[in-house]
This record gives C-alpha cells, sequence and structure tokens, in this order.
C-alpha cells in the first residue's frame, strides 16, 4: 500500500507498542533532533508529533499544521505519521506534493498565517540519518522554550474521537514561493550562466527552476533523485563542490551554487577563488545589499569579522550572538537588521524570512554576480579591509568535561596570547579572546560531538596557525 498522504487512504499502523518506547532518546538540540535510524524510529516520531500538538493546545494555537519532508527515502513515510498524528489532535495538516526545501515549509507557515510546520529532514548529515524540525508561525526557528516544552510533553498519541480528527490537503507549495521570490529579488539574469547542484537534495528542480525562471541559463549537476545521495553526505562544503568548481572552472558559468540536504544553507563557486569562503560569501552579500537598502548585520560569535568591516564602512552595526542560526534569526528581529548569517553556510533576508534560506539567497547571489562579479567585489572588499583568514581545530572532550572545562578556562585567561595583548573577551558562546591586533581565538563548545573548538582569525595563514596553537595550549591541560 502506497504512503497514505500519496494514495489518499489510510495506511494500518501498529502502535500498541508505543508506550514501551523510551523517550529519552530524544533530544532537541541546536536544529530539531537528528538520530540514527535505529534511533529514530516511527513510535518515537509519533511521540515527538504528540508533544508538538500537545504544546500548540496549551499555547492556544488552532488551524492548520503544514508537514515536510526531504528527499530522503525514508522522510515520507515519517511525515505521514507526524500527519496523522496532528489530525488525530484536531489540527488540520497542509502537506507538500514533493519533496521541499525548509525555508519553503517556513515561508509558507508565516504568509499563510499557519499555527507551525514540522519538517522531515537530517539536512546534511548521511541517509542512515533523518531528524524532524519544528517552526512556528513566524517561520523563524524555533527557541529553546518550545524545544523544551516539547521535551517536557513527549507522549503515546492521545486521539480526540475520529470526527473531531482534523482535514489534510496536499498541495504545491514550490510555485508559490517561486513568485513571492521573482518578486522580493527582481532581477533580470539574462545571459547570466550559473552551474547548479543540488547534492540529490529537495533543492532539486527548486533552486534551479527559480535561476532559470529568472533568465539564468542553468547547467545542473547532480540533479536526479537519490536518496542516497550518491553516497555521500549532502554537505555543500568544498569537498562536496569540486564537480560544480569544475563546472565553472572549465566550463562558460560565471557562478557556481550548491544547496545542502534541505536546501536552507548554500555554497558559492566563482571562476577565480573557486569554493568561495563563506566567511567573503556573506560580506560580498552584505555588501551588495547596503547599495540599495540600509540596516545593521547580524553574525555568529564564529564569523568573519570582515562582516563588521563592511558594516563599519556604511555606518551600520554589527551584532554578535552564539552559533545556531536560531540566535541569528532573534537579533534580526531585536535589530530590525537588513541580513544575517553564520559561517557555516546559513544566511537570512529577514524582510523576506527571519530563517536561513538558501533557495532565495541563491537567485541573491545571482543578482549580486549580474551587478558586479563576485570575484571582483571580494578583491575590492580585501583591498579596502584587508586580509582575513580563518581556521579551526578540535580538541576531543567528553559531554561531562565541557562545562567544567569552560568554567576552569575563565580563571585561566591569559593577558597576553601568542605574543599580543589581550584586549577583550566575548563570552556570549565560550570565550571569545580578542586581541590588540583585531586578531582574535574562540573557545566554544560543539553542540554535536565530544569535541570543543578552537577557532582563530588573522591576517595570514601562518598567523592563524600560531593563534590556533595558543589556543589549543590553552585548552588541552583543562580538558
Amino acid at each position: 500500500m502506497r504512503r497514505d498522504f500519496l494514495s489518499g487512504g489510510r495506511e494500518p499502523r501498529d502502535m500498541d507498542n508505543d508506550a514501551d518506547v523510551d523517550a529519552g532518546a530524544i533530544a532537541f538540540g541546536t536544529d530539531g533532533w537528528r538520530a540514527t535510524l535505529d534511533v529514530f524510529t516511527k513510535p518515537r516520531v509519533r511521540m515527538v508529533g504528540q508533544a508538538v500538538a500537545t504544546t500548540l493546545a496549551e499555547r492556544g494555537a488552532s488551524g492548520t499544521v503544514a508537514i515536510g519532508y526531504d528527499a530522503r527515502e525514508t522522510s515520507p513515510g515519517f511525515a505521514d505519521e507526524l500527519a496523522h498524528v496532528l489530525r488525530a489532535n484536531g489540527f488540520d495538516v497542509l502537506l507538500p506534493d514533493r519533496d521541499t526545501p525548509t525555508p519553503i515549509l517556513a515561508w509558507t507557515v508565516k504568509d499563510r498565517g499557519l499555527a507551525g510546520a514540522l519538517q522531515i529532514t537530517a539536512s546534511h548529515n548521511p541517509p542512515e540519518y533523518n531528524g524532524v524540525k519544528f517552526i512556528p508561525g513566524d517561520g523563524s526557528p524555533a527557541l529553546p522554550d518550545w524545544t523544551a516544552a516539547f521535551e517536557e510533553n513527549l507522549a503515546v498519541l492521545d486521539p480526540l474521537p475520529e470526527d473531531e480528527w482534523g482535514e489534510r490537503t496536499e498541495e504545491d507549495l514550490i510555485g508559490p514561493f517561486h513568485d513571492h521570490a521573482l518578486d522580493f529579488v527582481d532581477t533580470d539574469l539574462d545571459d547570466l550562466s550559473v552551474a547548479y547542484d543540488a547534492l540529490y537534495g529537495s533543492g532539486r528542480g527548486v533552486t534551479d527552476a527559480l535561476l532559470e525562471a529568472a533568465g539564468a541559463d542553468v547547467t545542473r549537476l547532480n540533479c536526479e533523485q537519490d536518496p542516497e545521495f550518491g553516497g555521500g553526505s549532502p554537505e555543500p562544503s568544498a569537498e562536496n563542490a569540486e564537480g560544480l568548481v569544475g563546472e565553472v572552472s572549465e566550463g562558460d558559468a560565471a557562478l557556481g551554487i550548491i544547496n545542502d540536504g534541505d536546501a536552507d544553507r548554500i555554497g558559492v563557486v566563482t571562476p577565480d577563488r573557486g569554493y568561495l569562503d563563506p566567511n567573503l560569501f556573506f560580506a560580498a552579500m552584505y555588501d551588495f545589499l547596503l547599495e540599495d537598502g540600509t540596516g545593521d548585520v547580524v553574525r555568529t560569535v564564529s564569523t568573519s569579522s570582515i562582516v563588521d568591516r563592511v558594516a563599519e564602512a556604511h555606518g551600520q552595526n554589527v551584532h554578535e550572538v552564539a552559533v545556531g542560526f536560531k540566535w541569528v534569526a532573534e537579533a534580526m528581529a531585536e535589530h530590525d537588521a537588513l541580513f544575517g548569517g553564520e559561517e557555516s553556510g546559513g544566511f537570512g533576508l529577514p524582510d523576506h524570512l527571519r530563517n536561513k534560506d538558501g533557495v532565495l539567497v541563491a537567485l541573491a547571489a545571482a543578482a549580486a554576480e549580474r551587478e558586479e562579479p563576485l570575484d571582483a567585489r571580494v578583491d575590492r572588499l580585501l583591498d579596502e579591509h584587508g586580509e582575513i583568514h580563518q581556521d579551526r581545530i578540535s580538541v576531543d572532550c567528553s559531554d561531562d568535561r565541557k562545562e567544567p572545562v569552560l568554567e576552569d578556562l575563565e580563571t585561566a585567561l591569559p593577558e597576553t596570547l601568542a605574543g599580543v595583548a589581550v584586549d577583550g573577551i566575548n563570552t556570549v558562546d565560550g570565550f571569545k579572546i580578542r586581541l590588540e591586533d583585531g586578531t582574535w581565538v574562540l573557545v566554544r563548545p560543539s553542540g554535536t560531538e565530544p569535541k570543543l573548538r578552537v577557532y582563530a582569525e588573522a591576517g595570514s595563514d601562518a598567523r592563524v596557525g600560531e593563534l590556533l596553537d595558543a589556543g589549543q595550549e590553552l585548552v588541552e591541560p583543562l580538558v
């Protein structure tokens, strides 16, 4: 039998053993709950669905919940389970007619005034993972008050009488988003050649189609449907962009775009630089947006200070937040920002959506390329503001040692580091040690691995290496 939201029927479910499921395996991290498929099971997904339904009801929400899914083989079935649970709790459910990028689901929630959304996706993780994200009614990422409530409300399905169940509908969500995006960016890309790599994810037939609708000549890579992602992970990294780099450097494309599995992040390739450092792309896009607009910028604590230099040159302010796009989104609202982002390739335009969006930002990147080639813009910014180099290393640290190490580090912070006096310390996320020469070192715990991250930024790779060595020497004795 086909899955019920595809066939219109109801698939039988065996939920007799749901009460015996260990809910302790469900934990919401920086962007929802992700796990390997031996842990991410239908009974646990149903418990998450019940927790979301209970929490929405407690907060007075009603009406429609959108439920989307990415291109993984298991995702449609998990979306079906969530639809069943939400309907059984009295909510109407809106499903897309195909796997859909997370930002399109988020924009749909905001645009239609829905109660919220659930997206089945493990983003850039390999195919043996899956996950679920909750999106509140404003389309922004869920803050901890939501996820803490979900963890408290985890429970087996508690259905209403069947005559009180919600309705289910399926619609094309991509077409309305395309119409909005073309109106929002309003660019003519005629004769611009763009190469696009979907990494077999949900951006296929979406980001490329949007660029084409704006007039671009699009060459497609890895745009076939493959739930195994070609045997790798759909991460828009330099390593995964090698084919795209070849297409741009050896072909006619002026620009390369690559999305992650659920198309909320973006990587960019240019003819001269190959895979463009996301920090430089961030600075270039903010500079482009400031040509016709004004507004502050929000960035994570680990993102390059070249963004700060662009902001200062235009008389704008920078707001530095903890790692995690939910904090970027929150600060974009607080400060009426023009743009926000993080060095991992997540960028958001709050006038469109206070969430990261690798689809619409791809169109905006193409518009920036049409206005002034990104290579030329980056060269100009580096000439104006100086070279910026950044890198990071990891130090093994068990999860139970992370907090004690940071507590010990607070009393061990030096007055000088790598031969330069300390100018200030930011504690928004770990310890960011700013030095008098404008360089910095950041020590923060990983949110996904038993490691501490040590980041450094300076004017040369050699100096970055010296700062990383100094940061490692500072941290390792405390682990």
